[in-house]
């Protein structure tokens, strides 16, 4: 494992005073390369992690059932996979996790060209951009208009959620609970970014959630996925796309 990760555990008090149980791994940014990995298969990704000994992941994207493929552009070494499109007008404008040789850019599909080389997942909405909470700033990306591709418009409401922050020089993996009477109530978006502020993040990005919201440290799950309320025992959700933090070799 990379020296210098950081692990930190905080109860959360919203301003309605709910509280919820959020997770952060702090990964050093020179000293760690980001992958975007994309299952042929629906896999939790935790058992994936232990079985495949890649102990540092987080989902990435969306997906839809039926059959199963990613929602939204997946890339790999520059070449496209198989996936549901994002409806229009928003493709362009829906933000991404784009990797490549200069490391972790966050931003809108259509800053990033056609075709570009490296590894680019499709998820969103950016939370924050030049230190700034931007979520709050409007459906930009579509969310609400388009929450036809969705269970329900992610936008509203609080739930499990998933997030990627870049610091000057961290990448800061963010996961809280939620859907638990009582215990933890789950995040709004602006809670969820702007918690992502206080920890340093210059830029960062929602990532799937609900009951896919997936964190793993040290090979271990460290969030309690709910894909229902307050359902019996919590276990992950299969999924089909991940970053995954690996140390850079010396």
């Amino acid at each position: 494992m990379s020296a210098g990760i950081v692990y930190e555990l905080l109860r959360f008090r919203t301003r309605d005073r709910g509280e919820t149980t959020v997770y952060l791994v702090r990964h050093p940014l020179r000293a760690t390369r980001v992958t975007i990995h994309s299952f042929e298969e629906p896999t939790r990704l935790d058992h994936w992690c232990a079985a495949h000994r890649r102990p540092e992941a987080i989902v990435a994207g969306f997906f839809v059932r039926d059959p199963y493929r990613p929602l939204g552009e997946v890339r790999l070494g520059g070449a496209a996979v198989e996936h549901e499109p994002v409806a229009q007008p928003w493709t362009g404008s829906r933000s991404c996790v784009y990797v490549d040789e200069y490391g972790v850019t966050l931003g809108p599909r259509e800053a990033f060209g056609a075709a570009p080389d490296g590894d680019l997942v499709q998820a969103g909405p950016l939370l924050v951009h030049e230190d700034r909470v931007v979520v709050e700033d409007g459906d930009r990306e579509g969310f609400s208009a388009g929450a036809s591709q969705f269970d329900s418009d992610i936008t509203i409401g609080r739930y499990p959620r998933c997030a990627l922050g870049v610091s000057g020089d961290e990448l800061l993996a963010v996961c809280c609970d939620g859907r638990r009477s009582g215990v933890d109530v789950g995040l709004e978006l602006g809670e969820l970014a702007r918690l992502l502020v206080s920890y340093g993040a210059h830029e960062a990005i929602n990532l799937d959630g609900g009951g896919s919201s997936t964190l793993v440290h040290r090979g271990h799950l460290l969030n309690r996925p709910y894909s229902n309320d307050d359902q019996p025992a919590p276990e992950s959700r299969p999924i089909l796309t991940a970053l995954l933090f690996d140390p850079v070799s010396s």
